[in-house]
Parts: C-alpha cells; structure tokens; sequence
C-alpha cells in the first residue's frame, strides 16, 4: 500500500496496523510538530468495523486524561479517515517487556499504577476499554521520564457497572474467560486484562502463552489454574493483587473500587493537583510535633509525607523542579531517620535503667567479680533483654492454640528487633511477612478479645512497615538519581571539553 498523502503533513514511517487501519508517523510540516495518523480506507470497513471507528472518535474526543493517547484532530475525504493522535515516541510496553525479557516488580508497579488511574478516570465516564493488552499501551519518553498511554479504543464502549455485553471483543490472550465461554460479560472483563498485563510485565510472557488459538482457548475453558513460574519473586501485596485480578469468575474477582484501593498501587499517593498539596500538610504537622520534641508522633508523618513525595519526583519531568523536590525529600527522610535513632536510643537508655535497678537489688547476693562482670551490658545483650509490650505478650499467650498466628507474631517481632538494629530491609521484609500471615487470619477469628488484640497489633505494625516503605523508598530513589548523575557525568567527560565538564559538576 502507498502511503497516504495529506497536504497538511508529511507522512514518515509506518509504526502499526491494527484491526481496520494502519498507523503511520507524521510531521506537521508548518508546525513542525509529531503526531500519529490512523489512515482508514473506508471501502474496506464492515458495518460493526464503522461502527466501532465512530465509537473510537467519539470517546478519544471525549476522554482528556494523561495516560490517554490524546486525539488531536480527525478528517476525511472520500475514500478515507484521517484520525490524528499524539505521537508516542518510545514503543508500546509489549516490545518493552520483550527487550527487557521481565520487569522488576518496582517498574512493573510504576507502569501499573498509570494504566490503574488512566481506568479509574474510564469508569468515572462509564467506559470500558476490552481491548487492553501491551501492544494497545503506548509509551513517551520525556527527559526524566517514561509515560504510559492507553490506546485504541476500537473495542471500547459506554457501559455501566453491572451492565452486560454480548459481543465478542478483544484479544485471545488478554479477553476475560467469560468472554471466551459465556459470550456475556460486564466491565470487570478488564480486570482480566489488567491482572494479564501485569503477570506478563512481571514475568516476561502472559500466564496462558500457548503454541495454538485452540491450545490456548481450551485452557481458559477449562478454567486451568495460574501458577507463578518457580523462581518467582514478588512482595506479598503484588502477588494478592495478581491473584484477585486472575480469578476466573467475575464474582470473585476483585471490584474496580477494592482495585483502585489496593495497597499495591497506593494511588492515594499517585501524583496529582492535591498530592503536593498533602505533601507539605504532612510535613507542616511533623515540624510542629517535632518542635514540641513529640518524637513518634513526627516520625510517623515525616514518613507518610515521603509517601507522597517520592511519587512526585518519579512524575516530575522539569529538571530543576524535580531537584527541588528531591531535596526536600532528602532532608524528611533524614530527619525522619535521626528521629527514629532519638526513639530507640531513649528506649536503650529505659532499658539500661532497669537493667541497673535490677543489678543494684542483686548486688548484694553476687560476688564482686560477678558484679563487675554485668556492670557494662553488651548491645546484644540489651537486644535479648529487651521486651514486647504488654499488648504484644497477652496476644502471644492467646496463641497457643493457633500455630500460625503464633508464626506470624514471632515473625513481626523479629521485625522490631532488626528496626531496632536499624537493619530496615531485613525488618520491612519481617513485617511483610508477618501480614502476610496474620491478614488473612484475623479475617476468620471471630469477634473477641485476641481479635482486637489483633487488629491493634496489625495496625501498628503496618505503620512501622509503611514508614519504612517511605524511607526506603527515597533512599533507593536518591540512589537510582545519583547513579544517573554519574552517568550522565561520564557522558559528558566523553562527549564534552574539561572546561565544561567543570561547570556542570559545579
């Protein structure tokens, strides 16, 4: 086939061919701007192909989002359609997964949590897309950051929740199995696909990649269950969302509000007009606590203020903005780290106080050689010495009879002590643990006293491992900046003359 010609623009590359058209790269040539055209021979168009060509303009034009492919004008003469789109310069996320072979779980998150909120925004306008899939996820690259862009919307449609749909839409490998075995299905069919897309991100091929159309739509009618490859690795969280994502039956599927509440996403933090905004409420409360030598109560919120301003560097694309957030972020999280080191060293000091009552009432019936032995208690020796609350003790004396939450108790307690030796990787992973076990459990003990016990140890640990979860964050984040900055360095000092190297590094 030629290539179209447009007076207004000059036509490049082909870049795709979908179900009724091909894509093709394009110059404005006044504007001197990129778009993308879909160029639709019109004479090879069924009726439900025209129909679904309207839809696809009619809700592009509607839908103003920014992880939605923009449509940016649309014309036709008399044998073809012109649809102009934003151009995304980096691909689509299947030839990037490709490339990559599998994405670690923290990529697969920020990929995640774009496409999540560019469906949240479908279903506040009751559109479902049915056609989700890595190839229809467009990406831009600007220059900080990679964008996700949801794209062709041949197969979207208007539809409430709760209602339901007949047609046959989508791709094999991504359609919801009640598409494949009832032919009638509502909008949690893209659940499915999200719960797909997010499985081949993370484990580099979809969980029903087949040789065949017919092996591969036997095995979503026989419902075969999805199994994690052997050697995989994710949080505790990735793998609960995964699993209610890619439950078969729409009932027990997760709702789009349990999805977009998700912890795995944490999309109230997910950068937006109001999230700076929280951001330094947070951090205006932690000062005023911190001042007033309220310790605990300024660590918590210095952490809960790095929940929202590590995703707001990620986001930003202005070089000097996104430096000015990194260092405040950088100064929180230090602080919110000396905090926590005042906290434990206090406790230290409770803990060596009683430890030299205890010493003092003993003094007496132990020989002076003893005594001077016990004067100076090691570290270690504090660590072993030092004890759970009363909250803590009474939930584990009610455990005897549950061998799994005793497990998970245990496990959490572990947590504290490798905080307390400020080993936090080791501790965030300890409480993880520990949730992992105990969430699930709490949800069948039934109402009582070691149930809310229980849910109040719960609550605090969850506390303590999302406040290690912001710091952590934003140290891996200054990390990942620095090691950017070196690169970028070494490009230069290749590329460029010492005398310019000098003034950059200044």
């Amino acid at each position: 086939m030629s290539l179209p010609l447009i007076t207004d623009y000059d036509i490049q590359e082909k870049l795709g061919v979908g179900s009724y058209a091909s894509v093709y790269k394009a110059r404005h040539k006044k504007q001197n701007t990129y778009h993308a055209i879909k160029y639709v021979e019109m004479s090879t168009l069924s009726q439900s192909s025209r129909d679904n060509l309207i839809t696809e303009i009619r809700l592009l034009r509607d839908l103003k989002h920014k992880y939605i492919v923009t449509l940016q004008d649309f014309f036709w003469d008399d044998k073809n359609i012109y649809i102009v789109l934003e151009y995304c310069n980096a691909g689509n996320l299947s030839a990037f997964i490709r490339t990559k072979k599998a994405l670690p779980e923290s990529t697969c998150r920020y990929f995640l949590r774009q496409l999540a909120a560019a469906v949240q925004y479908m279903r506040a306008n009751d559109v479902s897309h049915f056609d989700l899939k890595p190839q229809n996820l467009l990406l831009t690259r600007s220059a900080n950051n990679v964008y996700l862009k949801v794209a062709d919307f041949g197969f979207a449609q208007h539809l409430k929740l709760g209602e339901l749909n007949q047609q046959l839409k989508g791709s094999p490998l991504y359609m919801a199995p009640e598409i494949v075995r009832k032919h009638q299905y509502d909008a949690k069919a893209d659940l499915w696909s999200v719960g797909v897309i997010l499985y081949e991100c993370l484990f580099g091929k979809a969980p029903y990649s087949s040789r065949t159309i017919e092996e591969l739509l036997l095995r979503i009618r026989k419902a075969e269950p999805i199994v994690l490859p052997p050697n995989a690795r994710i949080s505790n969280e990735c793998h609960d969302l995964l699993r209610r994502l890619l439950a078969h039956e729409p009932a027990q599927r997760i709702s789009f509000a349990d999805f977009f509440a998700h912890p795995f996403l944490d999309l109230k933090t997910f950068p937006s007009e109001q999230t700076l905004k929280k951001a330094i409420d947070l951090v205006t409360q932690a000062v005023g606590h911190d001042e007033k030598r309220n310790y605990k109560e300024a660590y918590y919120l210095y952490c809960s203020a790095l929940q929202y301003f590590v995703p707001l560097i990620t986001e930003e694309s202005d070089a000097s903005r996104r430096q000015e957030l990194r260092n405040r972020a950088l100064t929180y999280m230090k602080r919110a780290e000396e905090i926590k080191n005042v906290i434990i060293e206090d406790e230290y000091k409770l803990l060596a106080q009683r430890q030299q009552k205890a010493f003092e009432k003993s003094v007496a019936a132990t020989t002076a050689e003893a005594a001077n032995h016990q004067t100076q208690p090691s570290t270690s020796r504090m660590m072993e010495m030092l004890e759970p609350d009363a909250r803590y003790k009474q939930l584990f004396a009610l455990s005897n009879s549950s061998p799994s939450l005793k497990t998970g108790l245990e496990i959490g307690r572990q947590g504290e002590l490798y905080l307390y030796e400020r080993k936090l990787d080791a501790a965030l992973e300890s409480y993880t643990s520990a949730l992992g076990i105990l969430v699930p459990f709490v949800n069948n003990e039934p109402k009582g006293e070691r149930r809310n016990l229980l849910l109040q140890q719960l609550e605090f640990w969850i506390k303590e491992a999302e406040s290690i979860k912001s710091i952590l964050s934003a140290k891996h984040l200054d990390d990942e900046e620095q090691k950017m900055s070196t690169e970028h360095c070494h490009t230069f000092f290749r590329t460029s003359s010492h005398t310019f190297i000098y003034s950059y590094a200044l």
